[in-house]
């Protein structure tokens, strides 16, 4: 009795004390419960830095720290070098993560107390005419609250898949045990979260026209995560799941968690969410983001490197949902910034991503890859070719200014320049945009970058690439650490882009036979994008023909589109059913102690020779993140998941 009188005492003074951070700490002489509350809805600031505080719980989109969702997958390339200085993703990618292993993106932890904090405010906020807060502001709030809410659940049951679930606040006088849940089935989550978001998107407007409330909640935000959500709902990994290693799976009260029976109407549903959410965001305004050549043709270069970096009131309505004041963006540069010109020089992208993207003339370079996982198997209709070094520069239509000689005020501007690798010559706009690799210019420095073996960005064994490449994507290119510092960027989580590729792929499962519609979107992407699209004209290539060949032209897209945002390709392995094909092999890239410009597989000193440098170590139980083991001895009715027990 003692001991749960103790336990009821502490539960009451979280309650009390939880959220004082985002209120200047007036808590601490508060007299009594009552009044701690009034204290806070009573007074316009301390309201808002409540809300505040509940918003800060969305997830930043750049990379937290060295231990985030998007190393996972096989787009980032972390040094391993960074395992000795906190960099856990790498112990984790190995293969040693157990569930006691920390997890930097603390979605179990902390996400839960917003969701609290975020009920409290929904049932103490109130009008406050005097401080002009009127009713109508309240009733906003409010649902901006239970946005929250579903937003915090959904990544919650993304990443974890069970969790336990109560929708409101305890009561206090409830007995302990009663407190300690189980977690909910998988889909019944699912179907919660939905209804959540379909409301709340009644109550919201599809954007603000006050500046000082960009990145509020909106009804575009319920659609976007609603549609991203049913996706994932849809796909193999969670619709009939057959693995062996999840049909037993239950809860406390022997529920299953995941479904094993196959449910076509799944990609029915995720056809119409991704549809409303495409039709309510044109119908406000929202739109693919384009830059534009003199004579207004689209420059797919700026357009595409620029979807990332500009704000929402300078024209990028594409942006759906963004975090505006996240901040890690300087952070994601600087390790991201050749050693050389004073970055960190050790975030990189892996060869596996150089070789997914397109060629300028719209087809794959590369079909896959031979037994031995590392020999590409080279499309030969697209011109692709990784034996010897360009004669001279490559000049196209645009005013990326990336390459050595390029000009602003060029009509015409290289996009390469003479002596480049073969590799990376005649390349899609979105390769240039988003890699970058040894020898290419860099423009903030005046020089070319040197990424050979005791090279002036290959000097320190864990501040340099491992592989030959640096990250570009969403790396803003007027990024200059010896002089202007960082630009500022919008940390964006959804965007119009992805709502395309979501739906052709949602319609292509569910109505194959709907090509033209599939295309159209699909299209949309690649024009954009600067290559050709599908169709039978003269300047287009051959449409994919059947659902297999679509699926695979649709995950081919969304894999270069989409390329190092958020969380986004590490969730497609994960729903494809790809972890152990994908993330449990050798990694190869160029040869980083190479010092000679040479492709000559047979000399050891040949800088560009496919060379294994990492191997991944993720098993069928990574498709999911255990529960914190000291979670588990707390509550009894958490059942972990399978794979991650007894580790």
């Amino acid at each position: 009795m003692k001991d749960k009188m103790i336990t009821r005492i502490k539960i009451t003074g979280l309650l009390l004390t939880l959220f004082t951070i985002y209120s200047c700490n007036f808590l601490d002489k508060a007299p009594d419960d009552e009044l701690t509350m009034e204290m806070v809805f009573r007074d316009k600031t301390r309201t808002e830095d409540w809300l505040a505080g509940i918003y800060s719980g969305i997830p930043s989109p750049f990379l937290k720290g060295r231990d985030n969702y998007d190393m996972y997958a096989d787009d980032f390339s972390m040094n391993s070098g960074i395992e000795a200085w906190g960099g856990e993703s790498i112990t984790k990618i190995r293969g040693g993560w157990n569930s006691e292993s920390p997890w930097n993106m603390g979605f179990w932890g902390d996400l839960p107390t917003k969701i609290r904090a975020a009920h409290i405010f929904i049932n103490n906020v109130r009008p406050n005419i005097a401080q002009g807060v009127s009713p109508e502001e309240v009733e906003l709030m409010k649902a901006e609250c239970k946005f929250l809410i579903a937003y915090f659940y959904y990544l919650l049951v993304n990443s974890y898949g069970a969790v336990p679930f109560q929708d409101g606040l305890a009561d206090l006088n409830t007995p302990v045990e009663e407190l300690m849940l189980g977690q909910r089935p998988y889909n019944e989550m699912i179907d919660w979260i939905d209804n959540e978001l379909q409301e709340t998107a009644k109550l919201l407007p599809a954007y603000y026209n006050e500046s000082r409330k960009y990145g509020r909640a909106t009804s575009v935000m319920c659609q976007a995560v609603r549609a991203r959500m049913l996706l994932f709902a849809a796909s193999p990994l969670v619709n009939g799941n057959q693995r062996s290693e999840y049909v037993n799976y239950v809860n406390d009260k022997d529920e299953k968690i995941f479904d094993s029976e196959y449910k076509p109407e799944r990609w029915e549903r995720a056809v119409k969410a991704c549809k409303e959410l495409i039709d309510l965001a044109h119908a406000n305004g929202y739109a693919l983001y384009y830059e534009y050549n003199n004579d207004n043709s689209i420059d797919p270069f700026m357009s595409y490197a620029y979807m990332s970096l500009r704000e929402f009131n300078q024209g990028n309505k594409e942006i759906l949902f963004s975090k505006p004041h996240c901040g890690d963006h300087d952070a994601y540069d600087r390790n991201a910034t050749p050693y050389g010109s004073r970055g960190g020089g050790w975030m990189g992208v892996t060869q596996t991503l150089v070789d997914a993207f397109f060629m300028k003339n719209g087809l794959p370079a590369i079909l896959g890859y031979q037994a031995d996982g590392k020999t590409p198997i080279i499309n030969d209709a697209s011109g692709y070719s990784e034996s010897g070094f360009s004669t001279e520069n490559e000049v196209r239509k645009t005013k990326w200014i990336e390459a050595e000689g390029a000009s602003s005020n060029n009509v015409e501007n290289p996009v390469t320049n003479a002596g480049t690798y073969n590799m990376y010559c005649n390349r899609e706009p979105r390769f240039y945009a988003s890699v970058r690799y040894n020898e290419q210019w860099y423009r903030a420095s005046g020089r070319t970058l040197n990424m050979y073996k005791d090279g002036t960005d290959n000097v320190v064994a864990w501040d340099s690439p491992e592989n030959g490449y640096l990250l570009f994507k969403r790396v803003h290119p007027n990024t200059n650490l010896a002089g202007s510092g960082v630009p500022y960027r919008p940390g964006i989580l959804y965007r119009l882009g992805e709502a395309y590729l979501n739906y052709a792929e949602a319609l292509n499962e569910w109505d194959s036979s709907q090509t033209s519609e599939i295309l159209f979107y699909l299209n949309k992407i690649r024009e954009r994008a600067g290559i050709p699209t599908y169709g039978p004209g003269a300047d287009q290539i051959p449409a994919p023909v059947g659902q297999v060949e679509m699926r695979k032209a649709i995950h081919r897209e969304r894999r270069v589109e989409m390329n190092c945002e958020f969380a986004i390709r590490f969730d497609d392995i994960r729903r494809w059913n790809q972890v152990e094909d994908l993330l449990s092999v050798d990694f190869y890239g160029m040869n980083r102690n190479g010092t000679e410009k040479s492709d000559d597989p047979s000399n050891p000193n040949a800088f560009y020779v496919r060379t294994q440098y990492f191997k991944r170590g993720f098993t069928w139980k990574n498709y999911w993140i255990p529960i914190h083991q000291n979670q588990i001895d707390k509550n009894p009715n958490l059942r972990q998941l399978p794979g991650w027990s007894g580790e």
